[in-house]
């Protein structure tokens, strides 16, 4: 990997979920811990799987790799992040205030972007602050998926932009007076991002085209805020062994004409290809082997893995994994309300937009009214769609920059009617803040789910850190909305028993038959029915088991992920469907069709054999 020539101390990795941002950093990290050096490596993602690869129990703090003296790993935890700034700002005036001052300070900290300037507090001292992390020479970033990875990037501008704006010594996050004294660290950790001397942003995709699109776009949006030292990581790529097997030969044309079309900007920057694993990236070991096969080409050109170093095995092929039931045996039981919301879940690169689209297409065929969204800020709705429409079917996005402009004007002409201009300059100052953002999206969510009551609504959400999280809201948003209005809309105050109504609502668990995908949807799984949400099914996308494979690679693979199919079929799921790979990319109406209708239509070499 070309960035390890000659490394910068702080290395970001960031890109579309699930193309392999966890695994790219922590095989960067165990290699220069090889090689000497002593490296923490920080995630900052709300659904991290650190301690997955890694096998090791991470918390909030640096721990200990046990395999390797001078590796160092932490999760940089939303709740415990907020608790312990919570308590920073708040445990001072302990007992040298009355207790009600103290309560209503803390209940200032419980606004509904408390959680993330919290992280980002630990994040800004990690990355501006040089005594945090002195004992290190390198420091890993592995970042949230795309969306919230950009948004905190920007927070260090907005906060500062809110501070110098805000004059009333108190915001949704509490008094100034803390926060001021953050601003000097919030500027440094944007020195930090800008200098390429200090930091390397990674941009880390998939040879597919929604990856590189991601990726191209990142990189502009980044380069815009002066983070410009930035280096390509093409992951998982694909190249068939044998050439007879065509399921083997269409991933690898897919991946060959992704990279042949990626766009100009990208083509630019130093590349590293790294080919596609045999297995799941679990554990140091794997972690070491990681892209040594790989080539680093300025191209785009991918490496193969010899024939050699793959062994050919036979994966169990038999009814067990061909007769498992397939997505369009949920349309049935879906449509029988005749409305409701259906909400596809999971880890982000899991194929939720794609369910989503499929299941709405369905329900559409079928003469029902529906409307497919996203709450999901990298949303590909439109791609998958292939911008082609169905009578019944409306498709939209909920696009925070719109909401929040909604949201605001709102609360200015209701709230802000009868105010001096004293007072409506207070509440446009307060409108200012980033957490405004969270709170419309928020509401929009709700109204999205409020339509649910006379036809069909189906919701791509984001991935599952951030939609638990905008679940896990209500209440903050309760108090929050009626700081600023003193009304409570009634989606938003229905949301939650909304949810909570099996007959009205039905989550999809999505997933991939790999280790992180199913075991980070086993903890969706938990925290929904923590908050009394229970899943209708999961969804196991892109299983190959059902598929009559001769590559060697592909029947490698096929193998690995049986354990996956059975730990989800045996241990956590009520019900399941699937969903085979497919030969042609799911895009447009005819071929989201076909992941609904029969066995035959989705792998006819099954059907015939």
């Amino acid at each position: 990997m070309k960035f390890l020539d000659h490394p910068t101390r702080n290395l970001f990795f960031t890109g579309k979920g699930g193309v392999g941002k966890t695994s790219v950093a922590c095989a960067t990290a165990v290699r220069l811990a090889d090689a000497g050096k002593k490296v923490l490596l920080v995630s900052t993602d709300p659904a991290s799987n650190l301690d997955e690869v890694l096998g090791v129990a991470l918390g909030n703090h640096p721990t200990s790799i046990p395999a390797i003296s001078t590796l160092f790993a932490m999760n940089l935890d939303p709740e415990k992040s907020a608790a312990e700034y919570r308590e920073k700002m708040v445990g001072p005036y302990r007992g040298l205030l009355p207790e009600a001052a103290v309560k209503s300070m803390e209940e200032q900290f419980s606004g509904s972007c408390t959680l993330e300037i919290a992280a980002f507090d630990e994040f800004s001292r990690l990355l501006g602050d040089p005594k945090a992390t002195v004992e290190f020479d390198h420091v890993i970033f592995d970042t949230a998926p795309t969306g919230h990875t950009l948004r905190l990037l920007t927070l260090p501008s907005a906060w500062d932009g809110f501070l110098e704006k805000n004059t009333t010594g108190a915001s949704c996050l509490g008094p100034l007076t803390g926060l001021r004294g953050q601003q000097k660290l919030y500027q440094e950790s944007v020195k930090a991002l800008s200098d390429p001397k200090v930091t390397t942003l990674v941009l880390v995709a998939r040879a597919e085209p929604s990856a590189i699109r991601e990726a191209a776009r990142t990189s502009g949006e980044l380069a815009e805020l002066g983070v410009c030292n930035q280096h390509l990581v093409v992951n998982s790529v694909f190249h068939a062994i044998d050439a007879t097997d065509p399921y083997a030969v269409a991933l690898e044309q897919r991946g060959s004409a992704a990279l042949a079309a990626m766009p100009d900007g990208l083509t630019t920057f130093p590349q590293t290809i790294v080919p596609l694993s045999p297995a799941g990236i679990l554990g140091i070991e794997s972690l070491r082997n990681l892209g040594k096969s790989s080539t680093d080409q300025p191209s785009g050109v991918g490496s193969r893995l010899s024939p050699d170093t793959v062994v050919d095995v036979e994966p169990d092929t038999s009814n067990a994994f061909r007769l498992m039931p397939q997505l369009g045996e949920l349309i049935d039981d879906l449509v029988a309300p005749g409305h409701g919301v259906i909400l596809a879940m999971g880890k982000g690169g899991v194929g939720k937009t794609t369910v989503a689209a499929a299941i709405a297409v369905a329900i559409a065929q079928r003469g029902f009214e529906v409307h497919l969204s996203t709450t999901d800020p990298a949303a590909h709705i439109a791609a998958a769609m292939n911008d082609e429409s169905l009578p019944t079917l409306s498709v939209s996005r909920i696009d925070p920059q719109v909401e929040t402009a909604k949201y605001s004007a709102e609360v200015l002409g209701k709230a802000g009617k009868n105010l001096d201009l004293h007072g409506k300059a207070l509440l446009e100052e307060d409108l200012r803040s980033p957490c405004t953002e969270e709170i419309a999206v928020f509401r929009a969510f709700a109204d999205a789910v409020a339509a649910g009551t006379n036809k069909f609504v189906v919701l791509d959400t984001a991935p599952t850190g951030h939609t638990v999280l905008l679940l896990d809201s209500a209440l903050a948003y309760h108090r929050e909305v009626t700081r600023q209005s003193s009304e409570m809309p009634e989606a938003v105050e229905n949301l939650l028993p909304r949810l909570r109504d099996p007959n009205f609502t039905r989550v999809l668990i999505v997933t991939l038959a790999e280790a992180t995908p199913v075991h980070e949807a086993a903890a969706l799984q938990r925290d929904l029915r923590r908050a009394e949400i229970e899943p209708y099914a999961w969804v196991i996308n892109q299983v190959l088991s059902p598929l009559p494979l001769t590559d060697p690679l592909m029947k490698q693979r096929q193998l690995h992920e049986q354990m996956y199919l059975r730990e989800v079929q045996e241990v956590q799921a009520t019900r399941v469907a699937i969903i085979p790979w497919q030969i042609a990319p799911p895009i447009g109406l005819q071929a989201l069709s076909r992941l609904t209708h029969s066995e035959s239509s989705l792998y006819p070499e099954v059907a015939g054999s």
